[in-house]
């Protein structure tokens, strides 16, 4: 007689109502980004490389795990990693290094500043304090009297390390002027692999640090006279991006410079700044 096949049951590879509220809760409560439920599926699709990597086959296992033993200490930082979007690219909003290089950094000079502080707060992969790092590295190189430092966080421990390995697709430099690329990144010597890496004279000067905009201070110990919050404020409700707008000015010198996402605004909010330029404030 022939063994009867047994069969696997089918895993229900989905996340419940109940388990979708629990993670939205905690990602809002944690990170300040909203996860309504249409995000339900997205949701889906980024957690479950957390599945593979503690060894659930299970949403609701992981989420038990999570919310009912003792996995959310040791767990929140890598399902962060997993559900925040990193998008960047270098230049991006030309319109801005462009303030900066004509206005900013001009101004900051003519009023006595040598050291010039700036901090990009949501640094991603790198793309953005990069970029910040080869406008004011060229507009330095032409003032030797002047220095600069770039403070760089993200909350993604994981785009952290490849911000500061500063290793790239080639691609993604089309957007950097020539002389940039000539001046500021390296080609590999191997000619079969598309990468390129950021100079370490560049990267000498970036410093990178995980920093969570939720956090009601900021570890900023000194003054800064440039501070860019770009497409971030957009996955925040009007209460969170309230609080990190006024955190961010309570770090800036006065007469520094606030720089936010094209699609972003501050009105609404009682902030110490007037604006100059389309996203650009300055501190009063």
């Amino acid at each position: 007689m022939n063994a009867a096949r047994q069969t696997v049951p089918l895993v229900d590879d989905r996340i419940s109502k109940k388990n979708f509220e629990k993670l939205a809760d905690f990602i809002y409560s944690y990170s300040g980004i909203k996860m309504p439920p249409t995000k339900m599926t997205m949701l889906e699709g980024r957690i479950r490389r957390r599945l593979r990597a503690t060894g659930f086959v299970r949403f609701d296992d992981y989420c038990d795990y999570l919310f009912n033993g003792e996995g959310l200490e040791q767990e929140a930082v890598y399902l962060i990693d997993a559900v925040t979007t990193n998008k960047t690219d270098f230049f991006r909003e030309p319109n801005h290094f462009a303030y900066m290089t004509e206005h900013a950094l001009p101004d900051l000079v003519r009023r006595g500043v040598n050291d010039i502080r700036t901090w990009s707060s949501a640094c991603s992969t790198g793309a953005e304090p990069y970029t910040m790092a080869m406008v004011l590295d060229n507009f330095c190189a032409e003032r030797s009297a002047t220095k600069y430092s770039i403070l760089a966080t993200d909350l993604s421990t994981e785009v952290l390390e490849t911000a500061r390995r500063g290793i790239y697709g080639s691609d993604l430099m089309q957007p950097v002027p020539s002389a940039f690329r000539r001046r500021y990144v390296m080609e590999s010597v191997d000619t079969r692999r598309r990468e390129v890496r950021i100079h370490p004279d560049l990267r000498s000067h970036v410093g990178f640090a995980r920093l969570n905009l939720m956090d009601q201070s900021y570890p900023v110990k000194t003054k800064l006279h440039i501070v860019f919050c770009r497409n971030v404020l957009i996955y925040f409700d009007k209460k969170t991006q309230g609080g990190v707008l006024t955190r961010l000015t309570d770090c800036l010198e006065k007469g520094g410079y606030l720089f936010i996402g094209h699609s972003e605004s501050i009105t609404g909010f009682d902030l110490p700044v007037k604006q100059v330029a389309n996203t650009v404030f300055q501190r009063l």
